[in-house]
């Protein structure tokens, strides 16, 4: 009797266990609950864009850090969350959602057809325009068309550079250009400090980042051809996260709070046509 009650106090014990983990360890079905509950949440983010995830000390901040916060917070009711940053480059955005390492994605993270076949989204919290950045004295590439023949960059895990080189419905322009790998936009922006590039292309949030932080050395065209939707990335199925993220999202558009951010961290770079109004939500079904 005794060893049927073990078994019996045992499987009682797993099913309180039970539910699929919202991401990042922990026992809960989905990320608001894991809030609810108090837990650590475990936030993607990009480690090297200046600007929207860049990580010098023992955090990172930018634009993304920021709007992640303030999201987390609304979702908690108003309290503060406890977060672990996690690095998540273009490349292992799906799989840190789909294994558990992360329980969130804030990270650029355009919302395309495609994605969202893997990816619960919420949002988009805003949307930036694909645009083109060259060396500052470089006469010869005044619109996306100028990269015919012109060495751009394909950073690994990214959708941008077809957006120049493929026809619709995957890319865009259909322009001849030659494409170089780099290992993300930070190892971009190197190569075309090194003349190894014509040109980066991305979107213009990212590339005003960079523009920036490089003090002039780069200019951005202004001719964003796209609208990246970026969106907040969800384990796929993750619906009732969604929909408490795009509740917050809606608010901190209507409080002033995103517009704030925007001007913080984007405020007076050339060329940049910031978001003035929150974009419609995607649905999270």
């Amino acid at each position: 009797m005794g060893a049927v009650l073990s078994v019996l106090a045992m499987a009682a014990g797993l099913a309180a266990c039970g539910g699929e983990s919202g991401g990042g360890g922990g026992d809960y079905a989905t990320v608001a609950d894991k809030i609810a509950g108090g837990g650590t949440i475990v936030v993607g983010t990009k480690w090297d864009q200046p600007s929207l995830g860049l990580k010098t000390g023992s955090e990172p901040e930018g634009f993304d850090v920021d709007v992640a916060k303030a999201v987390l917070k609304e979702v908690a009711g108003g309290k503060d969350v406890k977060i672990e940053w996690k690095e998540s480059a273009s490349s292992n955005r799906e799989p840190f959602l789909q294994n558990g390492t992360v329980d969130i994605i804030f990270a650029t993270y355009s919302i395309t057809e495609e994605r969202k076949g893997k990816v619960t989204f919420g949002g988009p919290y805003v949307v930036a325009h694909q645009d083109v950045m060259v060396r500052k004295d470089d006469t010869s590439i005044n619109a996306p068309q100028d990269l015919k023949g012109k060495k751009i960059c394909k950073a690994a895990g990214s959708n941008s550079y077809k957006r120049i080189t493929d026809p619709p419905p995957d890319g865009e322009l259909d322009i001849d250009a030659t494409t170089v790998d780099a290992a993300n936009y930070s190892e971009c922006v190197q190569k075309l400090s090194g003349s190894n590039l014509d040109a980066v292309t991305t979107d213009d949030l990212i590339l005003a980042g960079f523009a920036k932080q490089a003090g002039g050395n780069f200019k951005v065209l202004g001719q964003g051809f796209t609208d990246e939707k970026y969106g907040v990335g969800l384990k796929k199925g993750d619906t009732k996260t969604c929909e408490a993220v795009n509740t917050a999202v809606k608010k901190l558009w209507d409080d002033g709070t995103m517009k704030q951010l925007l001007d913080k961290w984007f405020g007076g770079i050339q060329g940049l046509n910031l978001s003035t109004q929150a974009p419609p939500a995607e649905g999270c079904a």
